[in-house]
């Protein structure tokens, strides 16, 4: 995987995240688990070497009457 952020200088930002096709499966795995509630979160993590950015990226199951920000296309 590789994440990247950029800043729009606007105060909003992208991030985005390229996912090989051998780590797909995982990632729907961790996704069906958390359907499942067989964990509550999960998270996509750095190794912390080189020169610094996302260090982590946390996905957890977000409780239906909390307000959303956000939202798939």
């Amino acid at each position: 995987m590789k994440v990247h952020l950029e800043d729009f200088k606007n105060s909003w930002y992208e991030i985005s995240l390229g996912v090989k096709k051998s780590e797909i499966d995982n990632l729907i795995e961790k996704l069906h688990d958390l359907k499942g509630c067989k964990i509550d979160h999960f998270h996509i993590t750095n190794n912390f070497e080189g020169e610094g950015g996302i260090g982590d990226i946390e996905i957890y199951l977000q409780d239906d009457k909390e307000e959303d920000n956000i939202k798939l296309i």
